[in-house]
């Protein structure tokens, strides 16, 4: 049913709605031609079900009950009510509740791209639609301030303006493809700063597309980083061979070291932020460091089997 999702789609209303009413045609005259042979009343099902999504009930009703009236009148079976009636009840009946679940499937639809459509404009980061052409197709609050586009306006421009290395990166041959990667990054103005990009392609119907989330990468945390990477470490007071670590310091230190943040190790482990804070600040004790950066090495150092 997904090759035919695009059928249902309200935006396409009218060529399910000829094809329903030319099949419905061409069935009572095939109909009316073989009536002293055979009856073909039950292909009425077919257009009723394919216009049911798009008319209102009081229409599919009155639809499955003229399609009704057209069998009982074209069958080569003499008339009778109660035929009728039953054909007029499956007909209907079939067209309303396919109607049901189109419209409520259509519903939901809408209702869940209006929350995510909500969700990426409030986002603090910037995220960025790319069409297989290369060019911004849509672009939230945070993505605009993060590039600051000549005109203020990003959406039409060239991706490769302000990310070059994504512009590059852009893989359509396979059906989808996530990566992330640092690179450098243009504002409107000119100014270049680094950036952290996470990134998905998606097939949305034939056409290629890329979803990516920019983040700024703070350029004085990187000059601290690099300036604390320096510094010797020094050794902890009475520290011979490994410290000792209990089983949480020991995973939260594993974590550490996959450079997660404090907020995603609190995650992983099911503990609060605090906890994972404390525990950090146990092992900066124990191995007598001042940063996470050096954290890091002692750990690679030190416990390199452990980890």
């Amino acid at each position: 049913m997904r090759t035919f999702e695009w059928l249902w789609d309200e935006r396409h209303r009218g060529l399910p709605l000829a094809i329903g009413f030319a099949f419905t045609l061409l069935i009572a005259a095939v109909d009316w031609w073989t009536k002293p042979y055979v009856a073909f009343g039950f292909l009425y099902l077919f257009p009723i079900i394919l216009a049911a999504a798009f008319l209102p009930r009081w229409v599919v009703a009155v639809f499955g009950v003229t399609c009704a009236l057209l069998a009982e009148a074209f069958g080569y079976l003499p008339p009778s009510f109660i035929r009728l009636t039953f054909e007029v009840l499956a007909l209907a009946g079939c067209g309303l509740l396919f109607g049901e679940v189109i419209r409520n499937t259509r519903s939901h639809r809408q209702e869940s791209q209006a929350k995510l459509e909500a969700l990426v404009e409030t986002s603090p980061a910037a995220i960025v639609i790319v069409d297989q052409l290369g060019f911004i197709e849509s672009a939230n609050r945070s993505a605009v301030e993060l590039m600051a586009p000549r005109g203020g306006r990003l959406i039409g421009n060239p991706i490769a303006a302000f990310l070059p290395e994504l512009h590059h990166a852009l893989r359509w041959e396979e059906a989808q493809f996530r990566a992330s990667m640092e690179c450098s990054a243009h504002r409107g103005s000119g100014e270049v700063f680094t950036a952290s990009v996470w990134f998905s392609t998606y097939k949305e119907g034939p056409s290629h597309k890329l979803a990516a989330i920019i983040a700024e990468v703070n350029k004085e945390d990187e000059i601290e980083a690099e300036a604390v990477a320096d510094l010797p470490i020094p050794e902890a007071p009475g520290y011979r061979g490994r410290a000792p670590l209990n089983a949480r310091e020991a995973e939260v230190l594993h974590l550490v070291v996959q450079g997660l943040a404090n907020k995603e190790i609190a995650v992983r482990m099911k503990l609060s932020e605090s906890v994972v804070k404390n525990t950090i600040q146990h092992l900066f004790s124990k191995t007598g460091v001042r940063s996470r950066s050096q954290l890091v090495r002692v750990a690679l150092e030190r416990h390199e089997t452990g980890l």
